[in-house]
């Protein structure tokens, strides 16, 4: 068993921003440390409004080798890009 605390990647979202972006990752021995680690280290200057960590160990990603059999397939289903859709000036960003 590893001394080592678990590896957080950390998002925050932008006073501006509409979504979270990752910033970096940083170690803690929980969520919540994480989190107010997070905030002493990515938001020094009050740039963020949201954080999130997420264990390093919780994140499933493709590789980017598979990328033709993973997204190839979405190219024959046109009917999901955006321009088959209208949406409301009420919606706003989207």
């Amino acid at each position: 068993m590893s001394n080592e605390w678990p590896l957080w990647e950390v998002f925050i979202r932008g006073q501006h921003g509409l979504n979270h972006r990752h910033v970096g990752s940083l170690h803690a021995p929980d969520a919540e440390m994480a989190v107010n680690n997070a905030r002493d280290v990515y938001t020094r200057r009050n740039e963020g409004v949201s954080i999130w960590v997420v264990k390093s160990s919780d994140i499933t990603a493709s590789a980017p080798s598979e990328k033709g059999p993973l997204f190839d397939p979405s190219n024959s289903k046109v009917y999901r890009h955006p321009t088959f859709f209208e949406i409301p000036d009420e919606v706003g960003h989207m």
